[in-house]
């Protein structure tokens, strides 16, 4: 496990799944409470993560709805007895495609019923912080970004990656959505944003306005 810190949060990157996809445990420094953002699976690494850093898990926050990313959040949720907010209600369908085998990947995956679906401007607390929730769509339609204003740090799950951008050929994806999202959400949350991707490298948002061939700002004049 990877972490980066900042003033009263930390963030832990645990790689789950034949995906490697990054859930991060964000937490609390004040509190020790914490959540996990996309537990798509390897329950044992991600409570192994929980027990090596001493956070208490508070709750699962999920940015979208594919398999890699939620596949067993329902069941690490009725194991730990906590509370599951996100995504936006708009990848409902994906969800509930969960208990399909054929749309698996080869993963295990459950469905489950979020205790909150999210939208556009609300809140999560972690402990005593504070994220903001933007909605993002593109990859899915109702993806999620997760902000800590205070320390510059986005969970950005497929998004936006270290030199590119998430697909947009699933179900319901939209690229021209996608772009939008990218510069009109994100890239005004400062060029300082340190950014925590659904795979792959951290990056900030600078450095994707200046290198990242799909939505660097030279790309569009």
């Amino acid at each position: 496990m990877t972490e980066t810190s900042q003033p009263s949060l930390k963030v832990g990157i645990v790689p789950v799944t034949a995906f490697q996809q990054n859930c991060s445990l964000v937490w609390c420094t004040e509190t020790m409470k914490g959540a996990l953002v996309d537990p798509g699976g390897d329950l044992d690494r991600l409570k192994l993560a929980l027990e090596q850093t001493g956070v208490t898990l508070e709750k699962i926050l999920i940015t979208h709805g594919h398999m890699d990313h939620c596949g067993m959040a329902g069941v690490l949720a009725g194991q730990m007895g906590v509370p599951i907010e996100g995504p936006h209600e708009g990848d409902r369908f994906w969800i509930e495609k969960l208990d399909d085998p054929n749309s698996r990947y080869g993963l295990e995956g459950q469905s489950f019923e979020p205790d909150r679906w999210l939208v556009d401007g609300d809140t999560v607390t972690v402990g005593n912080l504070t994220f903001d929730v933007i909605h993002c769509p593109g990859h899915t339609p109702g993806h999620v970004v997760f902000h800590h204003a205070r320390s510059k740090v986005a969970i950005v799950g497929d998004v936006l990656f270290k030199g590119s951008i998430g697909r947009t050929d699933f179900e319901r994806g939209n690229h021209a959505d996608l772009i939008h999202a990218i510069t009109h959400k994100l890239w005004p949350l400062g060029d300082d944003v340190a950014f925590v991707p659904g795979h792959g490298e951290t990056s900030t948002f600078g450095y994707e306005r200046r290198t990242n061939p799909f939505v660097a700002d030279a790309r569009f004049g």
